[in-house]
């Protein structure tokens, strides 16, 4: 393939048609990412690392999702998990960095290692160095409250859950059988400036059937994305000493208490929004879940929470936000 295909930023260090083999990389040509999966954490991460002079390349869904990638600045590929376009898989070898972020579809698994063997064959004669699959901390499944360590025994309840266990197994397997270590990050509940309590009430949205199972839950554990690119960011530049890290805050609260205290923040900023009020609590007992524990990202990553629990998360979040109707 020729490289000035695959990484369209580096036509400038070679010659159209020079193979990947036969140059002797800078610094800058050996950092590069392929991102599976631009999506809010996809986002995140790839600016950060195209603000340190990365090479960063991925893939989405739709022709208005590209477009809008191209415009900041990246190098995106269409990818349809029912209609494949395998190409893209060839380009993965031209990458030292790959991060995986495509979750798993129902009566369909993971998308991407349907075709595990086209992937491996790829990347055995690549660049590859590092590889990350973005999980969820679902896998552990209700544990009644427990503080749930990462050497606690996943039990996955719903389907999605399962999927997302056999994904953890495929990408670690996958990147074991090349020779390198993999890296599983179990993430709780994803928000930040644009998908947050805050945004949900202002746009008066209903909620999807997704949070309405998540209502009754006694802990949510949550993570903002800039930790989560923290946390990424912190595993680049140093060897990981283990394969799965739990990254979530410190404050696993009921979800309930979350947009009660976004409510407030609203309210505050902007009292004259005639908004309709939070759900109310509910009668039911709440499950037990789990509060997740982050001792190992703190301690082995070094990563010191930007945002330690939800009201530092949306007071931020709030505070960028000029007007409410800028997020409608």
């Amino acid at each position: 393939m020729e490289i000035a295909l695959s990484i369209p930023h580096l036509r400038g260090h070679v010659h159209v048609g020079t193979s990947l083999g036969s140059i002797t990389p800078t610094l800058s040509e050996k950092r590069s990412m392929f991102i599976l999966g631009m999506g809010f954490v996809g986002q995140s991460f790839a600016r950060k690392l195209q603000n340190q002079g990365w090479v960063v390349s991925g893939t989405c869904t739709s022709h208005a999702k590209k477009k809008q990638l191209q415009d900041m600045g990246f190098h995106v590929q269409l990818f349809d998990a029912n209609h494949p376009n395998l190409d893209i898989l060839q380009i993965l070898k031209n990458y030292t960095h790959i991060l995986v972020s495509i979750p798993p579809l129902l009566g369909i698994g993971d998308p991407m290692l349907r075709h595990e063997d086209l992937i491996g064959s790829s990347l055995i004669n690549g660049d590859l160095q590092w590889l990350c699959y973005l999980s969820s901390t679902s896998v552990y499944g209700d544990c009644d409250g427990e503080l749930v360590n990462e050497d606690y025994p996943t039990n996955p309840e719903s389907e999605l859950a399962i999927l997302r266990l056999a994904s953890e197994k495929g990408w670690s397997n996958l990147t074991n059988n090349l020779g390198k270590s993999p890296l599983l990050f179990r993430l709780g509940g994803i928000y930040g400036p644009g998908r947050s309590a805050v945004d949900t009430i202002i746009k008066q949205k209903s909620l999807s059937e997704r949070q309405k199972r998540r209502k009754h839950r006694k802990y949510t554990s949550r993570v903002h994305v800039e930790d989560i690119c923290q946390a990424l960011m912190a595993t680049l530049y140093a060897p990981s000493p283990r394969e799965v890290y739990n990254i979530v805050d410190d404050d696993p609260a009921p979800r309930e208490e979350v947009f009660e205290y976004a409510m407030k923040l609203v309210e505050e900023k902007w009292p004259e929004l005639k908004l309709q009020s939070v759900e109310q609590r509910s009668n039911v007992n709440p499950r037990g879940d789990k509060r997740v524990c982050n001792a190992r990202m703190k301690s082995e990553l070094g990563v010191q929470l930007l945002y330690p629990d939800y009201r530092s998360g949306l007071k931020s979040i709030i505070h960028h936000i000029q007007t409410p109707f800028h997020c409608h």
